[in-house]
């Protein structure tokens, strides 16, 4: 077993880590304030090759397998965990149309995305439908050669710019999974209008929005897959994607841990450095020990996907550890500051409200608990 990064994946870290520590580390503390999405750091990031990373070669992306996606968001989110999760949420609108959509459909709308940046929106979740995903009530009707959408979509990264929406919606709302449909819906279309933006404790440089649909027009040619697998597409979608959000959580983590070391080596108390004391170099070890086997797990959930292996029950395990992990460095490292921890002066109350939105967001880790459990049943 070789644990070592080839050229081409030093190479990616190289650059997500100079993106990150320029681009963004300068900035996020502004960014976090100001509540707003920094759209040109989202372009850059595209032309360094640091996002919409799962489009395949043959479509003139740049095909990155997700062992070494990971590793590039992983540096990233050292930088700032909101954009980090707007630049991920690219891929994870691109997915339902990698799994589901046909040959001419990938052309079509993936290859826009390698032409010129485009923005992408996972549409999911509802008000009333967050963990309980076959409980949506996105209505889409049928109607002659098109479908009309009726209904809102609720906690949308990048809801309010997109120029891609991925849609989940359902041709009978009291059929739960059987009857969900799966669409690729692009800005401009009647009907369809980002709403409220939300006001959050964290990930506050990522954009957050309603979507509502009025009577939205949308061509069965837009549907991805057939009526009825689109719970399909949505749980494959979600599973590919977790290992990105661990890597996220791993990334926000480390910086924690990476803050804490340089804090408590100036620090001093009684006549000396705090990391001197055992109690402070006790927590260090865990915040250390933690955050490495979020990455080993992280990097097993990423190497199943790549060899098309089942990889429901590692990708849950990823995400459940390496957010908790995440929640539990920055507490961690907001108390090894002391008073200063608590102050925006440090970066670290920020890392700490970032982490606890990864508990919550793309399956609550109880969900997760829920996912693995069922999958070590059937073993």
């Amino acid at each position: 077993m070789d644990f070592e990064l080839d050229d081409a994946l030093l190479t990616l870290q190289a650059t997500a880590r100079r993106f990150a520590d320029e681009e963004m580390v300068p900035h996020a503390a502004e960014w976090d304030q100001q509540g707003e999405l920094p759209l040109p750091v989202l372009e850059k990031a595209w032309e360094l090759g640091l996002s919409h990373t799962g489009i395949p070669e043959e479509l003139g992306g740049v095909g990155l397998p997700v062992t070494a996606a990971v590793v590039g968001v992983e540096e990233l989110a050292r930088g700032c965990g909101g954009v980090t999760t707007s630049i991920i949420s690219n891929d994870l609108a691109l997915n339902p149309i990698l799994l589901g959509g046909s040959d001419d459909q990938r052309k079509e709308w993936l290859g826009q995305c390698v032409e010129e940046f485009k923005i992408l929106a996972f549409c999911l979740s509802e008000p009333g439908a967050g963990s309980d995903v076959a409980g949506l009530q996105l209505h889409c009707e049928r109607d002659g050669d098109d479908y009309v959408l009726n209904g809102t979509k609720a906690w949308i990264t990048n809801g309010g710019y997109a120029d891609l929406y991925s849609v989940f919606a359902t041709l009978d709302r009291g059929s739960r999974h059987k009857g969900m449909c799966a669409f690729v819906i692009p800005k401009g279309t009647p009907g369809l209008s980002p709403g409220r933006k939300e006001d959050k404790m964290g990930h506050r440089a990522s954009n957050t929005t309603l979507v509502h649909f009025d009577n939205v027009r949308v061509p069965a040619s837009q549907r991805l897959g057939a009526e009825g697998e689109g719970f399909k597409i949505a749980m494959a979608t979600l599973d590919r994607a977790r290992p990105q959000v661990a890597a996220l959580a791993v990334g926000v983590a480390r910086r924690a841990l990476e803050e804490s070391l340089a804090y408590v080596a100036e620090r001093k108390a009684f006549g000396q450095p705090i990391g001197e004391f055992q109690g402070l170099q006790f927590m260090l070890a865990d915040m250390a020990k933690n955050i490495e086997a979020s990455r080993l797990l992280t990097a097993q959930a990423a190497w199943l996907l790549d060899a098309g292996r089942k990889s429901a029950k590692q990708s849950a395990m990823a995400k459940l550890f390496a957010t908790d992990t995440a929640m539990d460095v920055t507490t961690d490292a907001v108390q090894i500051f002391g008073g200063n921890g608590y102050t925006k002066e440090y970066p670290v109350e920020k890392l700490m409200r970032d982490a606890k939105l990864m508990q919550i967001y793309e399956g609550t880790n109880q969900i997760q608990r829920v996912v693995i459990a069922r999958e070590v049943a059937k073993e």
